[in-house]
């Protein structure tokens, strides 16, 4: 059996990056196609696979300004040849699901999301954009979403990383999808977990981007007066230093054992936007911390409320700063030995395993 593994893009680390890392370990021969690479910012952790890119590799500026390409992608995907291959797995939130693979050959998406760009966020991803990139946006997308949903035709089977994507994969592609949980990046240790006590501030973990709501966490910290360490970097960091007071610590980039051992000190960690998955509150939990998230999306099922963390229900500084008060003065009913154990349920090891048998399974339904 041939298998050639497909995503989107390779130029920052991320939830689908830690996905691509543990197909390698069950097919670790297949190449792996994307749309860029930047051999740079991913750094030694894709030294060993076989990468093969797009020509939108070779145009001047393109693995920087990739996203300004968004016209080219589908014409870029659809000019890759993977006829050789019996078994084709993307990971995918654009368009490399546009893929052609041969009659018989099988195409297992695993979709992190349906374009975001396209369809649900259209509307707040154009409101962001300049006046002369908005009024192009509409008929350009109009188009890029109608070859969007003939793309996922194209798939023979959706894996969704949630049940909230599987809803999502229903709406907009029509399509049927069974839930396979994503894995976490990065789990505490025993060893740190133990030698590790836990100190009086809250953490939140990630790219600082606008629809990751780290502007709540911030103004809610402020509000209370509680120390807040924040980690990661993005396009909205210098906004958020602004709106930031003297309790608001900013990190940056930090070592994946400097982002453990925090996980492992904090209090509790702040989730306060809305994700497909979401698997820094995974990691957080496999440090014993519990977990303050706003109750949509897939918190929902990786979070349990009262037990391992606490919801709040509307994405405003009030409602947070309610949580984390009530946070304060309930805690949460699981001490930190059994939110660790619920954490370990989406280690690696249950994923490869599920996605292995997944794979085996659809190519047997397909022999036969």
């Amino acid at each position: 059996m041939k298998v050639a593994l497909v995503q989107d893009w390779l130029v920052k680390f991320g939830g689908a990056e830690w996905t691509l890392l543990n197909w390698h370990k069950i097919f670790p021969d297949a190449p792996l196609y994307v749309l860029v690479y930047d051999r740079k910012k991913m750094g030694e952790a894709f030294s060993d696979f076989d990468i093969r890119t797009t020509y939108i590799q070779k145009i001047p500026g393109g693995v920087k300004k990739y996203q300004s390409l968004l016209p080219l992608m589908p014409g870029a995907w659809e000019r890759l040849d993977l006829t050789e291959y019996d078994l084709v797995i993307s990971s995918c939130s654009s368009c490399c699901k546009g893929i052609i693979t041969r009659p018989d050959a099988v195409h297992i998406c695993y979709c992190h999301t349906p374009t975001r760009y396209f369809w649900d966020m259209f509307y707040e991803y154009k409101k962001e954009s300049n006046p002369l990139k908005a009024f192009f946006m509409t008929p350009f997308i109009h188009k890029l979403r109608m070859w969007d949903r003939l793309a996922a035709d194209r798939v023979d089977y959706f894996i969704a990383n949630s049940k909230f994507t599987q809803k999502r994969i229903k709406k907009y592609y029509r399509r049927e999808s069974d839930v396979i949980y994503s894995v976490g990046g990065n789990f505490v240790s025993q060893e740190q977990f133990d030698s590790v006590k836990k100190e009086d501030y809250y953490l939140t973990v990630g790219r600082l981007i606008g629809y990751k709501r780290f502007d709540l966490a911030i103004e809610a910290c402020n509000k209370l007066g509680k120390r807040l360490v924040v980690i990661g970097t993005g396009n909205e960091e210098a906004n958020l230093k602004k709106i930031a007071g003297p309790t608001i610590e900013f990190k940056g980039y930090c070592s994946d054992e400097e982002i453990l051992e925090h996980y492992a000190k904090a209090k509790a960690f702040l989730f306060p936007g809305l994700e497909d998955f979401g698997f820094t509150p995974v990691e957080a939990q496999s440090g014993g911390t519990p977990v303050i998230a706003y109750g949509q999306g897939g918190a929902l099922e990786t979070v349990k409320d009262g037990e391992t963390g606490l919801f709040f229900s509307k994405q405003t500084v009030d409602a947070l700063v309610e949580c984390i008060n009530k946070f304060e003065n309930e805690g949460v009913k699981l001490n930190r030995e059994e939110i660790r154990d619920y954490a370990n349920t989406f280690s690696a090891e249950n994923f490869r395993k599920q996605m292995y048998d997944y794979c085996i399974e659809k190519m047997n339904l397909t022999k036969n």
